[in-house]
């Protein structure tokens, strides 16, 4: 039997779109890829990934913000 991880098969159809040149794309499609990433940022923000990704820009953003004060 075989699994298919949905984030990661998401994660390789958001590669696969964004490859295409801007200019072939219509409104529809630049929807269609916003509402895909959208949906792969849920699926994957529970992970331990997803919090070591959030971990990861929270320090940055920190840094950032202190930088700038």
């Amino acid at each position: 039997m075989m699994t298919i991880n949905v984030g990661v098969l998401m994660a390789v159809i958001v590669v696969l779109r964004l490859r295409r040149r801007t200019q072939a794309r219509s409104r529809v499609e630049e929807r269609n890829t916003a509402f895909i990433v959208l949906t792969l940022g849920i699926v994957i923000a529970p992970t331990p990934l997803g919090q070591g990704i959030f971990n990861v820009l929270k320090q940055l953003v920190s840094g950032v913000s202190q930088a700038g004060t």
